[in-house]
């Protein structure tokens, strides 16, 4: 519609006592409803799809956070298991090592006793085969426990006498020692058999 169709239009109107009313809309502004009314529905739409994706990100995130925690607890569990395992196996080659060397300790003990009773040129074998012994329950990190004249240690010594103290001597130590006893580190392999004054 032109401009001139559009002044003549409306003096029409005026002419016949007719105000176009704010219920009819014209013919431009119908044509223009479906328009407005197909963007709105358009930009609901992409709204709606614009939460719904917000959503399913959010819920995927959320998946992930779950997923990569139960990968980190696995893998801590696992790292434990591992160490634990290890420590286990150590634990048990040391334990099984000190079993054999344990059975060795009297072939010590035997060499000592005829260390005492040989004459001079068995004398320097056996000293030799002792050093040997003492230098390999070195190398094992063991050591002699051989408590004379120290304050009696149950932790390390096992008492199978005891005499009174003499005058001057304090009770509770060791006066001597039958067998010794052997130790690595801490874990003792085999208490000292003492006689302890009392």
């Amino acid at each position: 519609m032109s401009a001139e169709e559009r002044k003549m239009n409306d003096e029409e109107i005026k002419e016949g006592g007719v105000e176009p009313s704010a219920e009819e809309p014209c013919a431009e502004q119908k044509a223009e409803e479906p328009a407005v009314a197909e963007k709105e529905n358009a930009a609901k739409d992409r709204h709606g799809k614009h939460e719904k994706l917000a959503a399913e990100l959010e819920k995927a995130r959320a998946e992930a956070a779950d997923y990569k925690d139960k990968w980190v607890r696995t893998a801590a569990e696992y790292e434990n298991f591992r160490k634990r395992n290890a420590e286990t196996r150590h634990t048990s080659y040391m334990e099984g090592r000190a079993d054999v060397i344990a059975k060795v300790f009297p072939v010590g003990d035997n060499l000592e006793r005829a260390l005492a009773t040989c004459d001079e040129n068995t004398k320097k074998g056996i000293e030799l085969v002792l050093r040997s012994f003492r230098a390999m329950l070195e190398g094992e990190g063991i050591e002699e426990i051989n408590p004379v004249g120290e304050e009696f240690d149950p932790k390390y010594c096992e008492a199978i006498m005891s005499e009174p103290a003499e005058e001057g001597v304090e009770p509770g130590y060791v006066k001597e020692v039958f067998l010794k006893g052997y130790k690595r580190g801490e874990k003792v392999l085999r208490y000292a058999q003492v006689k302890v004054t009392g």
